[in-house]
């Protein structure tokens, strides 16, 4: 098997991975959020609590999504629109967590442990 055709068929799953890791995760906090609701729970709770799981499994999904890029992209044809692509898709991806991790801890994720800056 050609090393090429194996490492793009290693991102496309990697892909479809990330892909449903985030559906199911939207999915089952959607299940949970929908739950606490008919349960009359605290909502402000609930609406945390949904966002944080929701938020996770994105994160999660992200993951996934940019180890696909990265396999095609170091297997694939070097140039610079490959590169810039890659690029791109890394500085999406860490905004995203850094904010996402903001969202989820309350905190900074230079910030130390215990300190929040929301409550």
């Amino acid at each position: 098997m050609n090393i090429f055709l194996f490492a793009e068929t290693i991102g496309e799953v990697l892909d479809i991975a990330g892909i449903f890791v985030i559906l199911i995760g939207a999915i089952v906090s959607t299940a949970y959020f929908l739950l606490g609701v008919f349960e009359s729970r605290h909502k402000e709770f609930i609406y945390k609590s949904f966002r944080n799981n929701l938020a996770r499994s994105i994160l999660l999904g992200l993951e996934f999504l940019v180890a696909g890029d990265i396999i095609r992209s170091v297997t694939g044809e070097p140039n610079f629109t490959n590169i810039a692509v890659l690029g791109l898709i890394v500085l999406i991806r860490s905004f995203l967590g850094i904010t996402f991790e903001m969202e989820i801890e309350g905190k900074w994720p230079w910030q130390k442990a215990g300190k929040k800056t929301t409550e």
